[in-house]
């Protein structure tokens, strides 16, 4: 059995190596408050106390990487559970007529009384809400292709990317690159807290119908009706 001095002697050694509190800890059988009591009068150089510091950041991102895999694992787990769920549910004509006036009555155009004949116009920076907009103007509301247009919305430091932008909407639409010969840039912002930047940024899109201020107030009936079924306080 080796002496408490011969323990001692060790661990001081380990220490003057510039091994961390928690790396001694690991080669001998020592408590944590006597290691304190040993190693209190211990200097360590410049390099090893960099060494340490570099072992505690190293140490800390491994834990947040290991809590960042677990969050996204449970993540995972919840949304694949989520997408059963909805796979057992028959997405019909109903379903689509409501989910279509839900999303224009969020961020769809609404007439106002100073701006009468206000068109059709949806907008957001969602493909996928784009998409499912489109094909309730398309199976819902008969609105033909050929009366949709879309203009985009980007910001001016994107200039250069603006055959990129068109593209990607191109082929995520499956729309021609001349669909979209309407380009508004937006002012940048010194700062901004957008998270999209750069070549992950692919502006917002506006989707709308021609000759369709009919059917704008047809959707705001739809929309009252809605609030007179559900929303109305008794």
């Amino acid at each position: 059995m080796i002496s408490k001095k011969k323990e001692k002697e060790i661990v001081i050694a380990l220490r003057e190596k510039g091994f961390s509190y928690r790396e001694i800890l690991k080669k001998t059988a020592v408590a944590k408050s006597t290691l304190s009591l040993w190693l209190r009068s211990v200097e360590l150089s410049k390099r090893q106390k960099q060494r340490i510091t570099q072992k505690r950041i190293a140490a800390g991102l491994r834990g947040a990487e290991a809590q960042k895999n677990k969050r996204q694992n449970i993540t995972r787990e919840i949304k694949e559970k989520a997408k059963a769920e909805i796979a057992d549910i028959s997405i019909d004509k109903k379903h689509l007529w409501l989910m279509g006036t839900m999303l224009y009555w969020a961020e769809g155009k609404k007439e106002k009384e100073n701006c009468p004949a206000s068109m059709v116009r949806f907008s957001n920076s969602d493909p996928f809400m784009i998409k499912l907009f489109r094909k309730w103007l398309i199976d819902v509301c008969k609105v033909s292709l050929h009366d949709i247009k879309y203009e985009l919305y980007i910001h001016e430091n994107s200039l250069n990317n603006l055959t990129i932008v068109k593209k990607y909407w191109s082929d995520f639409l499956g729309e021609g690159l001349d669909r979209f010969p309407t380009v508004y840039f937006k002012k940048n912002k010194i700062k901004t807290n957008r998270k999209r930047i750069g070549r992950e940024y692919y502006g917002l899109l506006a989707i709308g119908v021609r000759k369709s201020t009919f059917l704008n107030r047809k959707i705001m009936g739809w929309i009252e009706g809605i609030n007179e079924k559900f929303c109305r306080v008794d």
